[in-house]
């Protein structure tokens, strides 16, 4: 009778185990199912970024990751709700499900890899040190001495403390809209940022005389993904595949970036 009893008990305990694990597993990967029942879905972007994602005249978000953020939609069929991010804040969006995606030219790193996860690039990006072209900086021991503006946590920020000398005076601040004003208000000799950023800068205040001095990183854009997300992470790598196949993702490159997609990394 006891043994009875207590294979009825191990027998019930099995198949809790499994539902409790099965419930479990729906719900890890429920964030596609979950946009496509809403018809919505959404996706975190930079507002800050140009040529990336910006404000235009006409006060709309606009950019590369913009226009990523609703192609993407317009393949899965959904309403896309665009978040504007930053890049303190853009991570713990996603991880507090207050967005879907994040669209933002996120780096790869095996750090983010370990909370979050990642899709195929689907655009290029480089980042590097800017300033006036009277200041003779030809390696990173020549940053001694010198301040640059960076943004606080992007990968500027990261690869510059890892490459500059002790010596070099990093100003961190809070968006990129700051950093380029230190540079450009004089609070610092030099700006580390992302290639398009400069330009764009360049452009605005060509009395500055600004030019490109040191590559910090050749790398690429990724989409963010909650943790654990197979399904809609695999969703997106198709639209991506699709979209580079095609064309559509040459097509957002050369006209943002005024440069092709070339070899993205994997």
């Amino acid at each position: 009778m006891f043994q009875r009893i207590r294979r009825t008990l191990v027998l019930a305990s099995c198949v809790l185990g499994m539902s409790l694990a099965a419930i479990g597993a729906a719900q890890a990967q429920g964030a596609l199912a979950d946009i496509m029942a809403a018809k919505q879905i959404k996706i975190g972007i930079p507002t800050d970024f140009p040529p990336y994602g910006f404000v235009g005249a006409d006060m709309q978000p606009q950019g590369l990751d913009v226009e990523m953020g609703r192609y993407i939609g317009e393949k899965l069929g959904v309403k896309v709700e665009l978040i504007a991010v930053t890049s303190p804040n853009r991570i713990p969006y996603l991880q507090t499900k207050r967005a879907d995606l994040i669209i933002s030219t996120l780096g790869k790193s095996p750090d983010r890899e370990k909370v979050i996860d990642f899709t195929a690039a689907y655009a290029p990006f480089f980042s590097a040190v800017y300033g006036p072209k009277s200041m003779s900086i030809k390696t990173f021991a020549d940053l001694a001495g010198k301040s640059v503006s960076v943004t606080r946590g992007a990968f500027e920020d990261i690869d510059l403390t890892k490459m500059a000398p002790p010596e070099t005076d990093i100003k961190r601040f809070e968006d990129n809209n700051a950093t380029v004003s230190a540079f450009v208000s004089g609070q610092a000799n030099l700006i580390a940022t992302g290639a398009s950023v400069a330009e764009s800068m360049m452009q605005r205040n060509p009395q500055l005389n600004t030019e490109y001095k040191l590559l910090t990183r050749l790398s690429g854009c990724y989409i963010g993904v909650p943790k654990g997300e197979d399904a809609l992470r695999n969703k997106i790598n198709e639209i991506i595949a699709a979209g580079i196949k095609n064309g559509d993702l040459e097509k957002l490159s050369q006209k943002w970036l005024k440069r092709g997609l070339g070899d993205l990394p994997g």
